[in-house]
């Protein structure tokens, strides 16, 4: 959509933030380019292995981290740069805004970022869940190699795997976890 969500990315953060849930996570981003296809069931609604793998094709392991909620702005901020944004893709429960016309740096609208309806402070511990690409720094998000109590889980296909397994008959949901208001 025009805020740069895409439903298989927000099934992907999903999977990570249920895989993750119970090392603390809280909510989940991934990396739009660690995305390598749509997710397409056969005609009988048969996903397979494979498909999943054509998604995530990397074998990262999924982190779980601690970052203050100036860390998180700042994550996000770090792909809404230049004339074409990466936005990260998120986790049900999480959400933002965002505005293009604003200098980079201050992209995110100020009190937006919302974790379960509660606005996230710049001092608040956040637990996110990433993927080990992303959690190095990968795709220019250094400030998540900040992130402490560090914990590596599930390989992010796997996790992909059992969320779609525990969710038969799973279809898109609304894109609206981002905004975009220019």
């Amino acid at each position: 959509n025009p805020a740069g969500e895409n439903t298989v990315g927000q099934v992907v953060a999903d999977s990570q933030l249920a895989a993750t849930r119970a090392v603390g996570a809280q909510l989940a981003l991934m990396n739009p380019g660690g995305l390598r296809a749509d997710l397409l069931p056969a005609a009988d609604g048969t996903v397979r292995y494979e498909d999943l793998f054509a998604v995530q094709p990397f074998g990262n392991n999924l982190v779980t981290l601690t970052l203050s909620g100036e860390q998180l702005r700042l994550a996000i901020e770090s792909q809404l740069r230049g004339g074409r944004p990466r936005v990260p893709l998120v986790s049900r429960g999480f959400g933002f805004s965002w505005d293009a016309a604003q200098p980079e740096g201050r992209r995110v609208v100020p009190g937006s970022m919302k974790l379960d309806g509660r606005v996230v402070q710049p001092g608040d511990p956040v637990r996110v869940t990433v993927n080990s690409f992303m959690a190095g720094g990968g795709d220019g998000y250094n400030v998540l190699s900040q992130g402490t109590e560090r914990q590596t889980g599930v390989m992010d296909v796997d996790a992909f795997e059992a969320f779609v397994k525990a969710h038969p008959g799973l279809s898109p949901g609304a894109l609206d976890r981002v905004v975009r208001l220019n």
